[in-house]
C-alpha cells in the first residue's frame, strides 16, 4: 500500500465536508421556504466548516504573548483586491463587541453571505496566490485546486436569503465543532428524496435564471456606458471636424491673400528695376559728357597758366584761386564718382535681394501647393469620417432598440419569475408546462446573448478602428499646427522684406533727388565753361572806369572781370555774393548775366 500524503487527505476531507454542508444548507433552506436566521443549525455548521477550510495550512505568526493563527489577515486583503468589499471591512472594524481577529473574520463571513458575494470575494483571493503565500503554506487548501472547487460551490449559496444579526452575537468565544450527525442519511430522507427531485430541479433552473438576469444587467450597464462614451466621442469628432473645416477655410483665404500680395510685390519690384535701370543709364551718359568737358577745361587752364606764368608773376594769386577752384571741381568729381560707385553697389545689392525675394516667393508657392494637396487629402479623410460616424449612429440606434427589447424581455422574465414562485407553492401540476415555456425563453435568451456578444465584438473592432483614425487625425492636426507656424514665420519674413523694399525705395528716391541736384550743378558748370571759351577779356589799359558807377579804378576799388560777358566792375558794384556748395567761401556774381567774377589784382592784366 502506497503511503498517502496527510495534507492531501485533510484537503479531500475538508472538500467533502464543504460539499455536504453547502448541499445540506441549500436543500434545507429550500424545504424551509423562508429567510434563514443566525440560529439555523445548518447555517451554523456551514460557517464552522468554512472556518476550518480557511484555517487549513495557515502560517503561525508570532505575537507578544504567544503564537497565533488567524484567518482575518487573508480576509482583510479582499478590501485591496475588490473595491466593493471596503464597506464590509469598515463595518466589521466598527462593530463594538468584537475584540479578537477571529471574531472579525466570523462577522465578515456572515456579512459576505448576506450580500451574496462570498464566492466573488474568495475568488479574488485565490487568483492572487502570490499574496496568499504570505499567510498560507504551499500545501494549504486555499493554495490548491480544492480551494477553487469550494469557491465554485459557494456560487450556489446565492439562492439563499439570509438575515443575520451580527451586532449582538458573541462571535469571539464561539467553539467551532463540526456536527457529523446532521450529514448522516436517514430512511425518511430516502423516502422523501423522490418527491423533492423535481422541486430541486425547478429551483436550480430558477437560480440559473437569476444568475442570467444578473449577467444581463451587468452587460446592459456596460453597453450603456459604452454608448455614452461613443456618443461623447462622436460629439468630440464632430466639433473637431467643424474646427478643422474652419481652419481650412481660413488657410485658403490666407493663401489667396498671399498670392495676390506676392504678385503685387513682383510687379512693383520689376517696375522699380526698370526705372532704376533708365536712371542709371542717364547718369552714366551725363557723367561721361561732364568728364570730357572737364578734361578739356583742365587742359586749357593748364595752357593758360603756363602762358601767364611766363608773362607776369603778378597773376600767381589769381592762378592760385583758379587752382583752388580746379581742386574743388576735382573733389566734386571724385565725390560724384564715389556716389555713382556706391549707387552701383546698392543696385547690385538690390538685385541680389530681388533674387532672394524671387526664390522665397517660389518656395512659398511650392509650400502653398503642398498645403493645398494636404487640405484636399484631409477633406477626403473628413468625408470618410463623416460616413463612418453616420454608420456608427445607425448601429447605435439599432443597439438601443435591441437594448430596449432586452429590457422588456427582462421585465417580462422577472414578472414570470414572481408568478412562478407563487405558483410553485400552490400548483405543482402546472410546473412542467411552465418549465417547457421557460426552456424556450432560455433558448431565446441564449441566442440573444450570442447575438449581443457578436455585436460587442464588432463594436470593439469599430472602436479600435476609430481610435486609429483618431490617432491619425491628431497627427494630422499637429502637422497642420506646424504648417501654421511655418506660415506665420513666412508672413513675418514677407513683412520684413516689404519693409526692406520700402526702405530701399525711399533710398532710391533720395538718391534720385541727389542725382538731379548734381546734374543741375554739372549743367551750371558746363554753361560757365562754355561762356568762358567764347569770351575775350578786355585789356587792363582800356578798362579804366567801372561799367556801372563809371568811376576810376584804384587800390580801394579793385577790378572784377565777368567770365560770361567780359565786362569789368569794381568791388563796390559787384557785392552780390552767393555761396557755392563745393567751396566754403562766397563767390561774387555779375549783375547783368549772373556769372562768376574773377578779381584782377594788377593793372597790367591782358
Amino acid at each position: 500500500m502506497a503511503v498517502k500524503d496527510p495534507t492531501a487527505v485533510e484537503r479531500a476531507n475538508l472538500l467533502n465536508m464543504a460539499k455536504l454542508s453547502i448541499k445540506g444548507l441549500i436543500e434545507s433552506a429550500l424545504s424551509f421556504g423562508r429567510t434563514l436566521d443566525s440560529d439555523y443549525p445548518p447555517l451554523q455548521q456551514f460557517f464552522v466548516v468554512m472556518e476550518h477550510c480557511l484555517k487549513h495550512g495557515l502560517k503561525v505568526r508570532k505575537s507578544f504573548l504567544s503564537y497565533n493563527k488567524t484567518i482575518w489577515g487573508p480576509l482583510e486583503l479582499v478590501e485591496k483586491l475588490y473595491p466593493e468589499a471596503e464597506e464590509i471591512a469598515a463595518s466589521v472594524r466598527d462593530l463594538p463587541g468584537l475584540k479578537t481577529p477571529l471574531g472579525r473574520a466570523r462577522a465578515w463571513l456572515r456579512l459576505a453571505l448576506m450580500q451574496k458575494k462570498m464566492a466573488d470575494y474568495l475568488r479574488c483571493l485565490i487568483i492572487q496566490r502570490d499574496l496568499l503565500s504570505e499567510f498560507y503554506e504551499y500545501h494549504a487548501l486555499m493554495m490548491e485546486e480544492e480551494g477553487a472547487v469550494i469557491v465554485g460551490l459557494l456560487v450556489g449559496l446565492n439562492v439563499i436569503d439570509a438575515n443575520l444579526c451580527v451586532k449582538g452575537e458573541d462571535l469571539d468565544s464561539q467553539v467551532g465543532v463540526i456536527d457529523f450527525s446532521m450529514y448522516l442519511k436517514n430512511e425518511d430522507d430516502i423516502g422523501s428524496k423522490e418527491r423533492n427531485v423535481q422541486i430541486v430541479a425547478i429551483l436550480d433552473q430558477k437560480n440559473y435564471v437569476e444568475e442570467l438576469n444578473r449577467q444581463l444587467n451587468s452587460t446592459v450597464s456596460s453597453l450603456h456606458a459604452r454608448v455614452d462614451s461613443l456618443e461623447k466621442s462622436n460629439t468630440k469628432l464632430i466639433e473637431e471636424l467643424a474646427i478643422a473645416k474652419n481652419n481650412i477655410i481660413k488657410l485658403q483665404e490666407e493663401n489667396h491673400q498671399l498670392r495676390s500680395e506676392n504678385t503685387l510685390i513682383l510687379m512693383k519690384t520689376q517696375h522699380h528695376l526698370e526705372v532704376t535701370k533708365v536712371d542709371v543709364e542717364a547718369e552714366l551718359q551725363t557723367y561721361r559728357h561732364s568728364r570730357q568737358g572737364l578734361d578739356e577745361m583742365y587742359n586749357e587752364a593748364r595752357r593758360q597758366l603756363r602762358e601767364e606764368s611766363q608773362l607776369r608773376q603778378d597773376i600767381e594769386n589769381e592762378l592760385m584761386v583758379q587752382v583752388s577752384m580746379k581742386h574743388e571741381i576735382e573733389l566734386a568729381m571724385k565725390l560724384l564718382e564715389k556716389d555713382i560707385h556706391e549707387k552701383q553697389d546698392t543696385l547690385i545689392g538690390l538685385r541680389q535681394q530681388l533674387d532672394e525675394v524671387k526664390a522665397i516667393n517660389i518656395e512659398m508657392y511650392q509650400k502653398l501647393q503642398v498645403s493645398e494637396d494636404a487640405t484636399k487629402e484631409k477633406n477626403e479623410i473628413i468625408s470618410r469620417l463623416e460616413d463612418k460616424t453616420n454608420q456608427i449612429t445607425a448601429t447605435m440606434k439599432q443597439l438601443e432598440q435591441r437594448l430596449q427589447q432586452a429590457e422588456e424581455s427582462q421585465m417580462e422574465a422577472e414578472k414570470e419569475d414572481k408568478k412562478f414562485k407563487q405558483e410553485c407553492m400552490s400548483k405543482s401540476e402546472n410546473l412542467q408546462k411552465e418549465i417547457s415555456r421557460k426552456e424556450k425563453q432560455l433558448v431565446q435568451l441564449e441566442t440573444d446573448l450570442k447575438i449581443e456578444k457578436e455585436w460587442r465584438q464588432t463594436l470593439e473592432d469599430d472602436l479600435e478602428k476609430e481610435k486609429e483614425t483618431l490617432s491619425h487625425l491628431r497627427v494630422e492636426t499637429q502637422q497642420i499646427i506646424c504648417l501654421k507656424k511655418e506660415f506665420l514665420k513666412l508672413q513675418d519674413k514677407n513683412r520684413q522684406l516689404k519693409k526692406i523694399c520700402h526702405d530701399q525705395e525711399e533710398a532710391l528716391q533720395e538718391l534720385a533727388c541727389k542725382l538731379s541736384e548734381s546734374k543741375l550743378k554739372i549743367e551750371d558748370i558746363k554753361e560757365a565753361n562754355k561762356a568762358l571759351q567764347g569770351q575775350v577779356w578786355l585789356k587792363d589799359k582800356e578798362a579804366t572806369h567801372c561799367k556801372l558807377c563809371e568811376k576810376e579804378f584804384s587800390l580801394s576799388k579793385r577790378k572784377h572781370h565777368c567770365r560770361n560777358c567780359g565786362e569789368i566792375f569794381c568791388n563796390a558794384c559787384s557785392d552780390n555774393e552767393l555761396p557755392l556748395p563745393s567751396s566754403p567761401k562766397p563767390v561774387r556774381v555779375c549783375d547783368s548775366c549772373h556769372a562768376f567774377l574773377i578779381q584782377r589784382c594788377s593793372s597790367n592784366m591782358p
